[in-house]
């Protein structure tokens, strides 16, 4: 992928960078060519992010109310500027009248006032000033934004609500945000430990979990973007037959590659490959352990994570922390920082003792 850059969807989008000699020939997997049926879609998209699409099958009743909130809050904020501007207005305009040369109440003459009096007035007008440059530059924006969207936006809210209304089904996009400027060239022989962190962002996003307690609207964050225009593309496609819904029903994932095209995930080799790479990693955690002496705590570590899921009830994020915990107090009584041999030997995931059963023998670090 080349360096990010913001642009409104359908804008020109530059080429992304080229591919190194040490590329293969064909994709490697579980990536594969996006079918032709969503064209439509992704010729529209912006070449330099990555996307992914799903449909929310909640309510429309629920989805209505859950975007009221913000609607709410918005007309709030955008009333409280207007009052603001409304009490606020004359007061600049008066001062404008005084500075262009025609006097008036709020007309300082300091060659005839004390140096206290003259020091308040000054305090004060530079307070309001203050307060005025943060509310227009921090506060504003939420509810323009919202309505009309920002100048490198790629729509807006309230716009695609009113162009797409309230669905039981309703396709959700989202697209990245800045953290695919590192990702490099995915494809090549030496992508394979970005490969790695582009899973992990992948199938974070795409958890069913997520999506199943998640409404789409409250899918933003720190790594993902809603595009709003994308998603009214791709809900105007399918009323107009263009596309068909169920290309939407499992998350899809789509990114460009200058050698490749548009390209998508299969799902099924993803997960294959995601468990082949965990088991590698930690059986590379293993023979780290084993140079140390401490194999012994490898399968110690195995067994604990064997009883733990073989409890009775659901091994949820909170058991999961606890057994983690565990672990890592373990490795620390014996001698071993688990946090530092397991940045060293997996450096591109986050340092967290694994506590998830994954075959017999491997883990997936959380």
């Amino acid at each position: 992928m080349a360096p990010s850059k913001k642009a409104r969807l359908g804008g020109t989008t530059s080429k992304s960078s080229k591919s190194t000699s040490s590329s293969p020939s064909t994709l490697p997997k579980p990536f594969t060519a996006a079918p032709k049926s969503l064209e439509p879609l992704y010729a529209h998209l912006n070449q330099h992010h990555i996307y992914l699409a799903h449909i929310d099958s909640r309510p429309r009743e629920f989805k209505r109310k859950i975007f009221l909130v913000p609607v709410a809050m918005n007309a709030a904020v955008a009333l409280l500027f207007l009052w603001r501007l409304y009490i606020i207005g004359p007061y600049y305009l008066a001062l404008f009248a005084s500075t262009i040369g025609y006097p008036n109440e709020l007309t300082l003459r300091a060659d005839e006032m004390e140096w206290k009096p003259l020091l308040w007035v000054i305090l004060r007008r530079s307070f309001t000033f203050i307060l005025d440059f943060l509310l227009f530059v921090f506060v504003w924006p939420w509810p323009y934004e919202f309505a009309v969207g920002g100048s490198a936006s790629h729509g807006a809210p309230l716009g695609w609500r009113f162009q797409v209304g309230f669905r039981d089904q309703e396709i959700y996009v989202r697209r990245s945000r800045s953290w695919d400027a590192d990702l490099g060239d995915l494809f090549g022989a030496e992508g394979s430990a970005k490969r790695n962190e582009f899973w992990s962002k992948i199938g974070e996003a795409t958890n069913p979990l997520l999506l199943q307690q998640k409404t789409g609207y409250l899918l933003m964050d720190g790594s993902w973007d809603l595009d709003w225009d994308a998603m009214v593309l791709a809900t105007s496609l399918v009323d107009t037959k263009k596309v068909e819904l169920d290309e939407f029903m499992e998350p899809v994932v789509l990114l460009h590659s200058e050698k490749f095209g548009w390209v998508t995930m299969d799902r099924g080799e993803t997960k294959a490959a995601e468990e082949e790479e965990r088991r590698k990693q930690v059986f590379a955690f293993r023979d780290a352990l084993a140079k140390m002496g401490k194999e012994d705590l490898f399968f110690r570590w195995i067994e604990i994570v064997q009883f733990e899921t073989s409890k009775p009830g659901v091994f949820g994020a909170q058991r999961q922390h606890e057994v983690a915990e565990q672990i890592r107090e373990l490795f620390s009584k014996n001698g071993v920082d688990f946090d530092k041999v397991w940045g060293e030997v997996i450096p591109s995931r986050n340092v967290e003792p694994p506590a998830k059963e994954d075959t017999g023998a491997t883990s997936d670090p959380e």
